[in-house]
């Protein structure tokens, strides 16, 4: 595609789909509308309610909303099709997810060439039965973050728990893990510490490994306010992204035909390099005096032992290993030193490392260097991909934490046994990609599965596969099919059909970004008749494996639930009053420690030493790093990246790398790893020489599997190194 032709796209492309979506929901268009204009979004966590938000005036509706949309509003599918599973299981995610809502309850056992439709009745009994003789160690739940509300979170820990397994987990733990750890460690609290409104009133945002131009449109429009206002941005990222170079917000007149200049600075950070080039700018701060010492000495510990620390690691071993020059660092810590205030932004780039938490803590640092937290305009900002991420895990939907916080070991589960009425194991269950290992060496009998699909995100999609054979039980609560439902049973896989949030009788919660728990109300409309709430399912579910204790489960509404989560969570005092649209509230407020007291025992902030990691990438080798194009998490709803222009294939290497390997741009080439192998077609782009791109969840082949951030178990989905070979070189396996 020529360089005008990526522009047009651009540029024209909301309004596109805005076309698009309308011809989608043709059969449905007012309960289309409706959800739009009052229903929270189910996208990202930037938390719009109808059209709106809290920051600035104005409608907000941007392309993942809108391709979102048709999943809520298609009717049911033929139950006849999943009678042929093999036929089903050569279409991809997107054809699966198009052909419609999940009809019915739907059973496969072993030998079976299909599902065929049951009753709830007879699905629930034939799940209790399984369930009831299982060991509560060989029984899992896991939960998708894409719209899943507060209130099934919390019921799902909560059932878990009840039937004696801390196995529980939620597709956080494949993003913002890390963040959550790291932030916890620093400064006390696991989530955002500012607000939206505090970008258009920083001197400084500053994004690490994150891409809100493709993840977080409505982000974008807060920038574009920003720089009018003045704000600089800065990018450190291997991949120059050009969203955050110049973005068309179609919402505003003047970005809509002249586009909008977002970063300031690119900086090409080495995969894996962050903390070398975020001790460097400290460095670059101390040795320039550019610090906030009454901050320091008044609010944190641990800058002695930092200090200490920096002053052993030199320049060149810092610029070794960022891939970037002291120069460079001089030059971010003078922005740095230049801004009143400054926000930090970061996401999967920082995260999805095998020292995703050091990431995190080295960014903590920075910010508290020069006091940058509980303030106007400043802060740090996991920001959220999924709508349903910040909440999950305050909900306690985790393995390793109770809700509000609490650690899963002998005191966390005697206090939540006293409020809940029923004993409570003491052991961190397993996380996600243990969830799998455990399964493939045949120590998980049931998986309960809320959404998600583990065959599409995690390492290795081949040993995900084998494991998820080895499940006797499998359970998949959804809205509509996708692939991991189609492997074959070892011994009965359940389909069951799943209401959407706008659909939960009642209405739900979710949290977003910036601490905001906001109440999405029920959306009249048509409905698929058998499908059911997943808290309801669930808790009828326990009842019938353990019926003694069941009133301790048992709910009426989600104004119930939400009810008792105010008892259980302290942060959450206050979402029993959230009963009808546009009702609200900011835990923490708008900054947290805004009093000077972080969240920690002793009220104050931790500086931590880190050191930057070692991974030195053989001669001819790259790093592999990966990022998502017209997609939302795994679903991919275009083949070419409206952005970048390049197709999902795109081998994307830096001009001069292309050339030592002898390639051209659009030559067939071949990605390998130690795990496994990838075709694709070379793109030269505005990489880092050392890195070659490609898009996720498709270079999942190429990520080994058992590498994992031992403080939180993200996968090291940036820890291969792999090798480009034209297409034409004979195949094998590549020494590890």
């Amino acid at each position: 595609m020529s360089a005008l032709g990526r522009r047009l796209r651009r540029q024209f492309g909301p309004f596109q789909e805005i076309a698009r979506t309308a011809w989608q929901n043709r059969d449905q268009p007012g309960y289309a509308w409706r959800i739009l204009n009052h229903g929270v979004c189910d996208g990202c966590a930037l938390g719009t309610a109808g059209m709106r938000d809290w920051t600035i005036d104005g409608i907000h509706l941007c392309w993942i909303r809108l391709n979102l949309l048709r999943l809520n509003t298609m009717p049911a599918f033929d139950p006849a099709l999943a009678m042929d599973a093999a036929a089903l299981a050569g279409r991809s995610e997107a054809d699966l997810r198009q052909l419609g809502r999940l009809p019915a309850p739907m059973v496969r056992h072993r030998g079976d060439s299909g599902f065929r439709p049951i009753s709830w009745a007879d699905a629930l009994s034939l799940a209790a039965a399984r369930i009831r003789g299982i060991d509560p160690q060989r029984l899992a739940f896991y939960l998708v973050s894409r719209g899943t509300a507060n209130e099934t979170y919390y019921v799902a820990q909560k059932v878990a728990r009840y039937l004696g397994t801390n196995h529980v987990d939620n597709s956080a733990r494949l993003c913002h893990a890390a963040s959550t750890t790291g932030l916890k460690r620093t400064i006390g609290f696991a989530a955002t510490t500012c607000s939206y409104r505090d970008i258009l009133e920083s001197d400084l945002v500053v994004f690490f490994g994150s891409d809100p131009a493709n993840n977080q449109p409505v982000m974008m429009k807060y920038l574009h306010l920003a720089k009018k206002r003045g704000t600089r941005v800065v990018m450190v990222n291997p991949y120059r992204e050009p969203g955050l170079e110049r973005y068309w917000v179609p919402s505003n007149v003047d970005s809509a035909l002249f586009g909008t200049a977002i970063s300031d600075r690119h900086f090409p950070v080495r995969v894996g390099g962050d903390i070398a080039f975020v001790n460097g700018v400290l460095k670059q701060l101390i040795a320039n005096d550019w610090l906030d010492r009454a901050f320091i000495a008044d609010r944190t510990d641990g800058w002695a032992e930092l200090e200490a620390a920096l002053a052993e690691q030199s320049f060149e071993e810092l610029e070794d290993r960022s891939g970037l020059s002291r120069a460079a660092m001089l030059e971010l810590a003078r922005l740095y030193a230049e801004s009143d205030s400054a926000i930090f932004v970061w996401s999967m780039g920082i995260t999805m490392h095998r020292h995703g938490v050091d990431n995190v803590q080295a960014i903590a640092d920075l910010a508290l260097a020069r006091g940058m937290v509980g303030r106007d305009g400043a802060g740090l900002m996991p920001i959220r991909g999924h709508s349903g991420v910040q909440g999950g895990a305050e909900m306690g939907c985790v393995p390793n934490v109770f809700p509000g916080g609490r650690p899963t070991d002998e005191g966390g589960a005697r206090r939540l046994a006293e409020q809940w009425g029923f004993p409570v194991p003491a052991w961190r269950g397993a996380y996600a990609a243990e969830m799998v290992d455990r399964a493939h060496d045949g120590d998980l009998e049931a998986l309960y599965c809320v959404g998600s699909n583990l065959f599409g995100v995690l390492p290795d999609p081949d040993y995900v596969r084998r494991a998820l054979e080895r499940i006797p039980l499998r359970i998949h609560h959804d809205i509509v099919l996708n692939p991991q439902m189609l492997v074959d049973p070892e011994e009965t896989v359940l389909l069951l059909p799943a209401t959407t949030r706008y659909e939960m009788a009642g209405g739900c919660t979710e949290t977003s970004t910036e601490r905001r728990v906001i109440f999405s109300p029920e959306i009249p409309g048509p409905r698929v008749a058998e499908a059911r709430d997943e808290w309801r399912v669930l808790t009828e579910l326990a009842a019938r494996v353990r019926p003694d204790g069941a009133e301790r489960l048992a709910f009426a509404s989600t104004a119930e639930i939400r009810a008792e989560i105010a008892r259980v969570i302290p942060l959450y005092d206050g979402i029993e009053r959230l009963a009808r649209e546009g009702d609200q509230f900011q835990w923490g407020g708008r900054h947290l420690a805004a009093d000077g007291r972080f969240g920690t025992a002793d009220g104050r902030a931790r500086f931590v030493a880190v050191t930057p990691p070692e991974r030195r990438t053989r001669p001819g080798r790259f790093r592999l790093n990966s990022r998502r194009g017209k997609q939302f998490n795994s679903m991919v709803f275009g083949e070419r990246d409206t952005l970048t222009g390049a197709d999902r294939d795109a081998v994307v290497l830096a001009p001069g790398a292309l050339e030592r390997l002898g390639l051209s741009p659009g030559d067939r080439v071949i990605v390998r790893s130690e795990t496994g192998e990838l075709a694709g077609r070379a793109v030269a782009g505005p990489v880092e020489p050392g890195t070659v791109m490609m898009f996720w969840p498709e270079a999942n082949v190429l990520v080994p599997r058992g590498v994992s951030d031992e403080a939180c178990g993200i996968p090291a989905y940036r820890d291969a190194e792999v090798e480009v070979l034209a297409a034409t070189r004979p195949a094998g396996p590549v020494a590890p």
